[in-house]
């Protein structure tokens, strides 16, 4: 299988010669495909269309362009920085103890949605609730409780590791 790229090769290093032997082929479908590999009959059962006397034009994929820096906001540096660029290490103690509390109030508040979670799971034997006549409804409120769980434990051992990650 051959890309426009390499096609782009064989048709100037074969000559006149050897593209009167091969045909090349477009055949349809993400990603275009050009190839001289497929013979006339699975040319045909592909619906792929020979190419022969039209132009093959190749083009260079641009690079994306970096973005332009945004131009700050008059005010938006008022914090204190020392000449090469690193924040004052008063101020990184303040930013620090603020992360510190929000984590830990985040640690707080899911470590009350687990208990309220295991609570209502009761070791995997909820009550049933007057909409679950099903059984299926029941099973399916059952799992759910049981991933939530798994899920709050999971993001109580992350923030438990953040906070002690903090100085």
């Amino acid at each position: 299988m051959l890309y426009r790229p390499a096609l782009l090769f064989i048709g100037l290093t074969c000559g006149a010669a050897a593209q009167a032997q091969s045909v090349v082929y477009r055949c349809p479908g993400p990603p275009v495909l050009y190839t001289d590999a497929l013979t006339p009959k699975e040319a045909q059962d592909k619906g792929c269309r020979s190419i022969e006397g039209t132009p093959i034009t190749v083009l260079q994929a641009q690079r994306p362009r970096a973005p332009a820096a945004a131009p700050a906001a008059p005010g938006a540096s008022a914090e204190p920085r020392s000449g090469d660029g690193r924040v004052d290490p008063a101020q990184q103690r303040s930013r620090d103890g603020e992360r510190r509390k929000v984590l830990e109030t985040e640690l707080r508040e899911s470590e009350e949605r687990l208990a309220a979670l295991q609570r209502e799971y009761q070791g995997g034997q909820p009550e049933r609730r007057g909409d679950e006549r099903n059984y299926q409804k029941y099973l399916d409120r059952v799992a759910e409780l049981k991933t939530s769980i798994t899920r709050q434990e999971n993001d109580i051992q992350a923030l438990k590791r953040e906070i002690s990650k903090l100085p």
